[in-house]
């Protein structure tokens, strides 16, 4: 199917600093200045640089003769991050790469309703034959948005399609960190959430007063049980049913605890199961696949001294509480689905946004094969779209998107030369090109020359950072290298993200003078711990941490 392209537009903005020679020269950020490829001017945020220089790449790939990409499923989506992706691929990619191998679908909402979603089904298969696949943002509409669209009907979200028919194991979701700016966690964050099962597949029903009986019946004949019998007395009542597979449990836990040795973290197990008891296999199912074949590993890599040198097992409520604290990262978790879809907003949301961490889908097709799909964890980012369609200026930070990017093509590279070794140096070359493209993406933002997310009123727009990325991936590839390391800068201000503007600053204020009691614009020690005791996110002792194990 086609590739769809939106146009692009000749922004002011971009002109303006083209003209102006700024594009490429120099950039000037709130108490920040720099040369491109050289020292910093002036900063209010820049340590002390105390690292080596890096060390340039081989040169390889070049725009003079390109590399045909191995294959790949690309599936479409929509508004602001289709758009962007689009100038990725064709400034980014294209240049260096023959991208004819790659399927292309279009899940658009307008795709979908014009081939009575056939377009997913036809993706579902591309993804399980092929077993790479990367994912741009979609829409799942609402009654309001069918109405808007002119659609026929209401389409579900096409990731329990995908996680069905890719027989989903699980969903990685990691903190992204760029080398020398300083985010909320210092160390990887890990966390596995299991693909299937819960609340996202429940059949439902609302009924009346009544006997609510819940049947199970065995496919191989035997007698039907009765899972629960309930009298409802309410009138008005929601019956809900959902359950959990847990025949790839042990496909996680070698998946989740081989991630973590491989990123030396320590593992732990998120489960409600003190209360909801059917939850017990989940941790069971963990505990002894980690006894039996990877705790040795574990203890003598010393990873589980924060853990008192057990896998240890947490309640989901402790969990929320902990992914506050422990802001020092190198941890990782496996939750159940709805568990770990709640717990891993709360990660992207302390590390910085949804744009921070990945997204990344690990199945298995029919002959054991790994399939992966990569994608953003954020969705398609309406409002800077609009922005956009109106003729205004949009920052969009691509980090994530981006990283989804490089996952797929790694993968679609691995999975080529597993089948035949001929293509090592095709693989090779696609493992050094997504290296410098990451290289050249986080230096970009390390340069001052990022989105407004990282960089505040004055950054790059849209157009104008993607522009400036290729330019310097360009560069890398040709080994041409800046001569001094990028300046190492501290967390850029929570300020520039678009949600600060949705604070409310009078009662903000509030807050802090009920603590300020001398109006003089500062809190003392003992003001400043009541705070982070009464948000529940004072540091503990560590031996206070494990009064009560394996639950804490």
């Amino acid at each position: 199917m086609a590739f769809r392209l939106v146009s692009t537009r000749a922004l002011g903005c971009a002109a303006a600093r083209r003209a102006s020679g700024l594009s490429h020269s120099v950039t000037l950020l709130p108490s920040l200045l720099f040369k491109e490829g050289g020292s910093a001017v002036k900063s209010s945020c820049i340590r002390a640089q105390s690292f080596a220089f890096q060390k340039s790449f081989s040169v390889g790939i070049s725009t003079d003769t390109k590399l045909t990409a191995p294959p790949m499923v690309y599936i479409a989506g929509e508004e602001m991050t289709h758009y962007c992706m689009n100038l990725i691929i064709e400034k980014w990619v294209k240049p260096y790469f023959d991208v004819s191998n790659w399927e292309h679908f279009d899940l658009s909402c307008k795709s979908r309703d014009e081939t009575n979603d056939q377009v997913l089904k036809d993706a579902v298969q591309a993804g399980k034959r092929v077993g790479a696949i990367f994912k741009e943002p979609t829409i799942t509409p609402t009654v309001v948005q069918v109405k808007e669209m002119g659609l026929s009907k209401s389409f579900g979200s096409p990731n329990g399609a995908m996680r069905r028919g890719w027989n989903g194991i699980t969903i990685s979701r990691d903190t992204i960190h760029i080398e020398g700016i300083e985010l909320g966690y210092q160390n990887p964050v890990l966390f596995e959430r299991h693909a299937v099962g819960g609340e996202y597949g429940a059949g439902w029903a609302e009924v009346g007063k009544g006997t609510l009986i819940t049947n199970f019946i065995p496919s191989d004949g035997s007698d039907p049980i009765i899972v629960d019998k309930r009298e409802l007395s309410d009138n008005h009542n929601v019956a809900v049913v959902y359950h959990n597979p847990y025949d790839n449990i042990e496909d996680l836990a070698h998946y989740f605890f081989k991630r973590c040795l491989d990123a030396k973290v320590t593992p732990y197990i998120v489960t409600k199961k003190t209360v909801f008891k059917w939850q017990e296999g989940f941790w069971a199912t963990m505990k002894r696949v980690f006894d039996a074949e990877y705790k040795d590993e574990f203890v003598k890599m010393g990873l589980l001294k924060r853990s008192g040198g057990e896998l240890q097992h947490l309640i989901s409520d402790a969990a929320t509480m902990q992914l506050i604290r422990w802001t020092e990262g190198g941890f990782a978790m496996a939750s159940h689905n709805y568990d770990g879809d709640m717990l891993t907003d709360q990660i992207a949301q302390v590390h910085r946004s949804p744009g921070f961490i990945t997204s990344n889908l690990i199945g298995k097709d029919d002959n054991g094969r790994i399939i992966k799909e990569f994608e953003a964890s954020h969705g398609t980012v309406t409002d800077l779209w609009l922005d956009h369609l109106a003729g205004r200026d949009t920052s969009l930070n691509p980090l994530g998107l981006v990283e989804a990017l490089i996952g797929a093509m790694n993968h679609s590279a691995k999975l080529q030369y597993e089948a035949d070794e001929k293509y090592k140096d095709t693989h090779d070359e696609i493992v050094h090109f997504t290296k410098t493209l990451r290289l050249a993406l986080h230096n970009t933002f390390r340069y001052g020359q990022g989105t407004r997310d990282m960089a505040g009123p004055t950054g790059f727009t849209t157009e104008d950072f993607i522009d400036k990325v290729a330019w310097r991936l360009g560069r890398y590839l040709a080994d041409d290298r800046e001569k001094e390391s990028p300046p190492v800068l501290e967390e850029p201000d929570r300020s520039f993200r678009r949600e600060f503007s949705n604070v409310d600053m009078p009662k903000l204020h509030a807050m802090f003078d009920k603590y300020d009691k001398e109006g003089t614009g500062k809190i003392g020690f003992k003001d400043f711990s009541k705070i982070l005791v009464k948000l529940g996110i004072a540091p503990v002792k560590q031996a206070a941490a494990r009064v009560k194990e394996p639950d804490i």
